[in-house]
C-alpha cells in the first residue's frame, strides 16, 4: 500500500476527539482533511489552522477521507460509523462502539462488507502497563476473580462532561467497557450472566438515569467479576480505583501513588507499580516467594497513548491486519454493559 498520509475527517471535538486529532496532526502517516463539532470550542495550538465545520456528511461528501474518527456522544456513533464505511473509509470509534447490541453488530457488518478497517477506542489496548498486567494474569491461568472500579469524585467542568454523557450512557456502560475488554483479553471464555444494580445519588441527572452503578459478571469458565463506576460531587475518593486479578496461583495487581486525584484523567491509564502474587508455599507453610513489584516509570500519558492508538490504526490499514477479535471483543463487552444496565432497571439478572 502507498506510504502516502491517509486523509482524515474528525468527528466530535471534547477531550478525546481534540487527542485523536491532535494525534493525527502529528503522525506524518495521516491528513486531517477536516475537523467536525456542532459547536465552536477551543483548539490546541496545532489544530487552529483547520477550523471547524458542522456536518459529516458533508465532511464525508466533499473531502472523500479515506478515515473517518467518531468521537462524538456515543448515540451517534452506530450512524455516523455505517455511513463513513458506505463513503469508503475506515473507521476509528469511540468506545461505547454503540448503545445497543443491535447497533454495534451493525457497525461491525458494514466494516465487513465494505472491506475496511474498524479500530475501537480501547486505550488500554496500547498501553504498555496494560498489555504487562493482561500477560501476566494470563500466566496464572484461570478460573480467575476479576475486581476492578474506576469512580470519579468530579466537579466544575468534569462534572458537566459527566452530565453531558448521562444523557444517553450511564458511568456503568460509559467505563464498564473498558474494563469488561480487559477480563475478556484475561480470560478468553464468553459472559453468561450479569447482574447489575445503581443509585441516581442527584437530581441533576434525569430520573431514569443513575450516576452509581456497580455490575457482577459470571464467564462460562467458571470466572467471576465485579466492576463499579460513579460520577459526581459526592463520590468517594476511597479506593476509587482498583485493578486487581486473582487465580489458583496467586494474583496480579495495580498499585497507585498516594495522593492521587480520581478526576485526573492520567490517573486514568498510569498504573504506578504492577505487584505480582504467588500462592506457592514451601515445606513450612510459608510464601516460598515475597511479592514482586514491577515500576512502571515512564510510562505514556494521555496524549501518548492516544497518539499510540492512531499509530495502530495506521498500522493495521497499511498491514491488513486482521481485527475480527478485536470487533468481537468491543461487541461482547458492550453487550456485558448494557445487560447490566438492564438488570440495574428490572432487578433481575440477565443471561447471555
Amino acid at each position: 500500500m502507498s506510504d502516502k498520509p491517509l486523509r482524515v475527517v474528525v468527528a466530535g471535538l471534547g477531550n478525546m476527539g481534540r487527542s485523536h486529532a491532535l494525534a493525527y496532526h502529528t503522525n506524518p502517516g495521516f491528513e486531517i482533511a477536516a475537523l467536525v463539532n456542532r459547536s465552536d470550542v477551543p483548539l490546541q495550538d496545532g489544530l487552529v489552522g483547520y477550523g471547524i465545520r458542522r456536518s459529516f456528511e458533508d465532511a464525508l461528501r466533499e473531502e472523500k477521507p479515506d478515515v473517518a474518527a467518531i468521537a462524538t456522544y456515543s448515540d451517534s456513533h452506530a450512524d455516523y460509523a455505517v455511513r463513513a464505511f458506505e463513503a469508503g473509509c475506515h473507521v476509528f470509534v469511540e468506545k461505547p462502539l454503540a448503545t445497543t447490541v443491535a447497533d454495534a453488530r451493525r457497525v461491525v457488518a458494514a466494516a465487513k462488507a465494505n472491506g475496511r478497517k474498524l479500530v475501537i477506542g480501547y486505550i488500554l489496548r496500547h498501553h504498555p502497563s496494560w498489555v504487562r498486567l493482561i500477560a501476566e494474569a494470563r500466566k496464572l491461568g484461570g478460573p480467575y476473580v476479576f475486581r476492578m472500579n474506576l469512580n470519579q469524585q468530579s466537579s466544575g467542568h468534569t462534572w458537566g462532561t459527566h452530565k453531558q454523557l448521562m444523557q444517553t450512557t450511564s458511568p456503568v456502560v460509559d467505563c464498564g467497557v473498558h474494563y469488561l475488554d480487559v477480563m475478556l483479553q484475561i480470560t478468553d471464555a464468553n459472559p453468561v450472566e450479569v447482574r447489575g444494580m445503581g443509585v441516581r445519588l442527584t437530581d441533576e441527572v434525569a430520573p431514569s438515569m443513575y450516576n452509581y452503578g456497580h455490575l457482577q459478571v459470571l464467564f462460562e469458565d467458571g470466572s467471576v467479576g465485579w466492576y463499579e463506576a460513579g460520577w459526581g460531587p459526592m463520590i468517594s475518593e476511597t479506593a476509587f480505583f482498583v485493578k486487581d486479578v486473582i487465580s489458583p496461583k496467586g494474583c496480579v495487581s495495580i498499585v497507585m501513588k498516594e495522593g492521587i486525584k480520581s478526576d485526573d484523567i492520567d490517573t486514568h491509564t498510569k498504573t504506578s507499580t504492577i505487584r505480582l502474587h504467588s500462592a506457592a508455599t514451601g515445606p513450612d507453610g510459608r510464601f516460598a516467594k515475597q511479592d514482586e513489584l514491577l515500576s512502571m516509570e515512564g510510562e505514556p500519558g494521555h496524549q501518548e497513548l492516544c497518539d499510540l492508538e492512531q499509530a495502530f490504526l495506521l498500522k493495521a490499514i497499511r498491514e491488513d491486519i486482521d481485527l475480527t477479535r478485536h470487533m468481537d471483543d468491543a461487541v461482547k463487552s458492550l453487550a456485558v454493559c448494557l445487560a447490566a444496565d438492564e438488570s440495574v432497571r428490572s432487578g433481575a439478572a440477565v443471561k447471555l
